[in-house]
């Protein structure tokens, strides 16, 4: 399915924006901005075909800024007409403690989508299985993502869609370069391991600052992560700080790694299952 990118305001319905952003700023730059993300959740959904096949996806919502960016900008995009699925915002609520139990279905209700809230004490599993000083982070997203798999065909969904966006990508592939010897980065479509359902990731060509910018302005209620967000040292933090020190010093090397991961040349690596290096022949000269 290929997409048409609006400019301008002109060919969207009357009034311009979905009704979540009756009280977002009216400014040049904000705007601007919405419409920035707009055109990057387009563009990653025409490049990997995610809207094939698709009636029905399950958004997963953290509570973060980047779930409740990627939630607004599918809402605004189906409200106009460009994004011809149901959606259902999904919360699981992992038994973290002082979590606060109100503010998601709160403002869920308050913007009129249909969500599901799911309870499932992960966070006793993770505190149990991880010895102290150990990263919380990959047994918490595989305890959260199998639930969320569940949740997904109990909903009748096609897809699971999450927020990751670009620095999440970088950092992934860094991560796999780094520590597991692999040129590996996070896909923005997946499809899981059963074969039933796709994983999305609809932000994967927008900026993690745009979207702290985007969520500001909004003002979403953020709930902070007081698991992983508590640890000190993380892998995936140490990549962050490299890919931020790398942009301060040489400005635009975030869009160019992120286009080279869509750029590959297998002969030009050294991958023999990938490039059949052995069937290489000189042509000799008469």
């Amino acid at each position: 399915m290929t997409l048409a990118f609006a400019e301008t305001e002109d060919d969207m319905p009357e009034g311009g924006r979905h009704p979540l952003f009756a009280d977002a700023p009216s400014s040049v730059s904000f705007n601007k901005l919405r419409k920035r993300l707009l055109r990057q959740v387009r563009q990653a959904m025409d490049d990997f075909a995610m809207l094939k096949g698709q009636k029905r996806w399950l958004v997963g919502l953290s509570g973060g800024k980047d779930s409740y960016g990627l939630l607004a900008l599918l809402m605004d995009l189906q409200w106009r007409g460009l994004l011809p699925v149901e959606l259902v915002a999904c919360n699981l609520d992992q038994g973290q403690p002082n979590f606060p139990k109100h503010i998601l279905p709160d403002y869920l209700k308050s913007i009129g989508v249909t969500h599901r809230i799911e309870y499932r004490d992960t966070y006793s599993i993770v505190k149990e299985k991880v010895p102290t000083g150990g990263t919380y982070c990959s047994l918490c997203s595989r305890l959260r993502r199998g639930n969320l798999y569940r949740i997904a065909r109990e909903e009748g969904c096609d897809a699971l869609v999450l927020g990751h966006h670009r620095e999440d990508i970088l950092e992934t592939f860094f991560m796999n370069f780094f520590h597991g010897g692999r040129l590996a980065a996070m896909p923005p479509k997946l499809l899981n391991d059963e074969g039933d359902l796709m994983v999305l990731r609809p932000l994967a060509y927008a900026a993690e600052d745009d979207l702290a910018k985007f969520a500001a302005a909004m003002h979403f209620p953020i709930i902070p992560c007081d698991l992983c967000g508590s640890q000190d040292g993380l892998q995936r933090n140490a990549m962050k700080a490299m890919l931020a020190d790398i942009e301060t010093r040489m400005p635009g090397r975030k869009d160019a790694m992120l286009r080279a991961l869509g750029h590959t040349n297998p002969s030009h690596l050294l991958d023999p299952t990938l490039f059949d290096f052995s069937s290489l022949e000189t042509v000799r000269q008469e």
